[in-house]
């Protein structure tokens, strides 16, 4: 995600001054930092990765962020604000069990704010042409948007940002490949291949549609945001079946 991105979806969550927030699978923290900095917020990242945590660490310096090294789920205990979850939905096969331990961890109208890969699941041919297919499970928005709500959790906001990801997959594709030997020798001749098979095949799945990058917002309780949420859902659903029936009908 790019920084605007980042920021964007912070406002729309309503991170701001005082405001708590649990940025799980948090990485070496630069999201965490980055809106700690900007927008002055209580943060608490936590990461499987010792080593990550270590360097998020070293890099915050004398920000007023938080770090902690646990698996995720469960979620360190108390509760949050907001619960961030950027560029890791994919990973998780079990959603059903994370969203609920993310709801359990928010506070009367609390928000989850994440990114989702959307789409249906991976054939048996697509994953066996994706190198690390075990981190990479696909859903269909309908599908996680029922799970959000039998954990009370309501979308009340999303957005396709599909074109500009592809648009950023394509230039790391091209900077890998630029600096294809010096990353060789790095990390192995067979993880770069990897690496960059990836890459052409988000580059094709999110051009042609087989893959949506969405940016999400769920709530938990009700209201004028829960049902404007819900109409936008159907209108997204609606329009889907519409552009798949026409590229039927032109593929007939």
């Amino acid at each position: 995600m790019t920084a605007g991105e980042i920021r964007a979806l912070a406002a729309r969550a309503g991170v701001g001054p005082g405001v708590s927030v649990l940025d799980a699978c948090c990485g070496a923290g630069g999201p965490g930092r980055f809106l700690t900095r900007e927008l002055g917020c209580e943060y608490l990242g936590v990461d499987a990765s010792a080593s990550a945590v270590a360097l998020a660490r070293e890099r915050a310096r004398d920000l007023p962020c938080r770090f902690e090294a646990a698996r995720v789920p469960p979620l360190p205990a108390g509760s949050f604000d907001v619960v961030l979850l950027l560029e890791t939905m994919l990973a998780f096969e079990d959603k059903d069990a994370l969203v609920r331990e993310i709801a359990a961890a928010l506070r009367p109208g609390g928000r989850l704010a994440f990114t989702l890969e959307e789409g249906a699941p991976l054939t048996a041919a697509e994953r066996a042409a994706m190198p690390d297919a075990d981190t990479v499970w696909l859903i269909p928005l309908d599908e996680l948007a029922a799970s959000l709500e039998r954990a009370g959790l309501i979308v009340t906001w999303h957005e396709d940002h599909s074109r500009a990801h592809r648009a950023a997959a394509e230039a790391l594709a091209d900077a890998f490949a630029a600096d294809a030997e010096d990353i060789a020798a790095r990390i192995g001749r067979r993880a770069l291949e990897e690496l960059l098979a990836a890459h052409r095949l988000w580059i094709e799945w999110l051009g042609e549609g087989r893959v949506r990058k969405l940016a999400l917002v769920a709530s938990a309780g009700h209201g004028p945001d829960a049902r404007t949420g819900r109409r936008a859902l159907r209108r997204d659903r609606f329009r889907r079946q519409a552009d798949r029936r026409v590229s039927g009908a032109r593929g007939a």
